[in-house]
């Protein structure tokens, strides 16, 4: 307390002999002295603004937003200085944004002028989309592009697939009105795990009939769907023992909505190919939202935030499956496919 006691008696004096030097001296001893020193940061953020230096300003408010987030105890008489220093912060982001479409609006760039690269580069710097990456809950592969769609174009397997589609929508409805026990929650708990903090927990609303599940093809489905899986055998599905392929009739009733959530890995993508899609229907993965077209598949990173929602009058239904990452090659899928399989391996008897 003798120290803090110290600076800041030191700073107000500095401060009333209107000696910005001294103040800033001071202040910047403090905050050298004592990273934690969320009242030496607000000073200097204070002291900053009333030089009329409001990106500095900024900057040490951040620092001591980003102190007080980390602190376990932030003094009470702290609060006012970070709300201020909220409150500035958005104001100036605010400004900045008006100042930075403003001057490029008269140099002709916009973003709807601007490539799609520039145009969503431009909208996250003015702080009108977030910035979302690759961020798996459970094994993250690094070096792979931070792409959320692809391009379905780009696999020479596709057009086997979508040439199937009649014939698996057609087995789909079959299963529907003969064998609708198929489909059960999609969102399950363990036995011997708490159960997933998930509002769609053993609901209905987001059923799963499984074609292929845990790396064997789900009893019975080789009867009921055989054009199915031989669709499938065309995509370049893992192969993991206990985990992979996975695949199934993915069915969201009306009115569900899946929440923002990210997968479990970025080595996969995650392929739709729409069976039954009623007006309202719609996904958002990142910062891109797309909707589904008849027997188009739509292929997206999952690692990436993602959501989906019916919003329609009638059940939505697609065929889901996983494919390997096409930038991951032979050899290191071979290594993946170990690594996973040692992952689920761990704790057996």
């Amino acid at each position: 307390m003798t120290g803090q006691t110290t600076w800041l008696d030191q700073a107000r004096d500095a401060h009333r002999r209107d000696d910005v030097a001294a103040e800033t001296a001071i202040l910047d001893t403090a905050i050298r002295a004592d990273r934690g020193n969320i009242a030496a940061q607000l000073a200097m953020a204070e002291l900053k603004r009333r030089l009329g230096d409001e990106r500095a300003a900024g900057s040490f408010y951040r620092l001591a937003l980003g102190t007080a987030t980390q602190a376990q105890n932030v003094p009470p008489a702290l609060h006012p200085g970070l709300q201020r220093a909220e409150q500035f912060l958005a104001a100036t982001e605010r400004t900045f944004a008006d100042h930075l479409l403003g001057q490029l609006r008269e140099a002709g760039i916009d973003t709807r002028s601007a490539s799609p690269r520039v145009a969503e580069a431009l909208r996250m710097l003015a702080g009108e989309q977030p910035l979302y990456l690759q961020q798996p809950s459970m094994f993250y592969f690094p070096g792979l592009a931070q792409r959320p769609f692809f391009d379905r174009a780009d696999f020479e397997w596709v057009p086997a697939v979508e040439a199937a589609t009649d014939a698996i929508r057609a087995e789909l409805l079959v299963l529907i009105d003969q064998s609708a026990d198929r489909f059960a929650p999609y969102v399950t708990a363990s036995a011997d795990r708490p159960p997933p903090n998930n509002p769609l927990l053993d609901k209905p609303d987001w059923g799963a009939a499984w074609l292929w599940k845990d790396g064997v093809v789900a009893e019975g489905m080789a009867d009921l769907c055989p054009q199915t899986l031989a669709a499938l055998a065309h995509a370049p599905q893992p192969v993991i023992p206990g985990r992979a392929p996975l695949a199934l009739f993915s069915r969201l009733t009306p009115g569900t909505h899946i929440q923002p959530h990210h997968g479990m890995l970025n080595t996969r993508l995650i392929c739709h190919l729409p069976l039954v899609i009623p007006d309202g229907c719609g996904l958002r993965v990142g910062a891109k939202t797309r909707e589904w077209h008849m027997g188009e598949l739509t292929i997206f990173d999952d690692s990436f935030e993602h959501e989906a929602w019916n919003r329609g009058a009638s059940d939505r239904s697609v065929l889901l499956f996983e494919i390997w990452r096409p930038d991951i090659d032979a050899d290191e899928r071979g290594q993946l496919a170990r690594i996973f399989a040692a992952i689920d391996t761990y704790g057996e008897a």
